[in-house]
């Protein structure tokens, strides 16, 4: 088991006392493993450290705030893709038969798009495929990383640490400027692409 992507799916997922109890392991992770870049480090500390300094109530609010009120930063990945659109359906159909092939079962509640949810499943899976899916839903980390970093929050350290891992390059923030608008969205930067396409074509059902 890849311990770093199992890392990055609990830092995305809603921030319970049982997950910000695992806080100092989740940190001995980072700093650990090798596919961490130097400066994606220090990030990822830093978002870390915010999530674990702040009261329950505090983190639990922000994260709704970000996650949880708009398209531009939903963490289903094929929302940014399908909308709401018949093709989702379908997508999430072929996503869910590559974790069934895998051995990979959801619970009832889970959807296969959902980042964290995808990120468990690569935490299983070798590092060349776990590299190869991510660098095929690329362009929509990095619509979710200038969303964040437009917004100022340490939590675009995760999807740059993934981008990095997929052999891409991290959004520069500095050419991202501050959204102050609290729900503005990123359509523009948005384009249809079959993310995980690569996957399906190596005979991995992919979505």
């Amino acid at each position: 088991m890849n311990l770093l992507f199992k890392a990055f799916s609990a830092l995305l997922s809603y921030p319970t006392a049982e997950m910000r109890e695992a806080l100092p392991e989740i940190a001995e992770v980072v700093r650990g493993s090798e596919l961490v870049a130097p400066r994606e480090r220090e990030a990822l500390l830093d978002l870390i450290a915010e999530i674990g300094r702040d009261d329950q109530l505090a983190a639990e609010e922000r994260y709704v705030d970000l996650f949880d009120r708009g398209r531009a930063l939903s963490l289903h990945l094929f929302e940014h893709l399908h909308g709401e659109s018949r093709d989702r359906g379908s997508a999430m159909v072929e996503l869910k038969q590559l974790y069934a092939g895998a051995g990979y079962g959801l619970t009832a509640n889970e959807l296969p798009d959902y980042l964290p949810v995808v990120l468990e499943y690569l935490s299983l899976r070798d590092l060349g495929e776990a590299r190869e899916m991510l660098a095929d839903c690329a362009h929509i980390l990095k619509s979710i990383a200038r969303s964040l970093i437009g917004r100022e929050s340490r939590y675009a350290a995760v999807p740059q640490a993934l981008l990095v891992i997929a052999g891409q390059k991290a959004v520069d923030a500095s050419a991202i400027p501050p959204v102050r608008e609290h729900h503005q969205t990123l359509d523009r930067d948005w384009f249809e692409q079959p993310a995980f396409g690569e996957a399906a074509d190596a005979g991995r059902t992919a979505r």
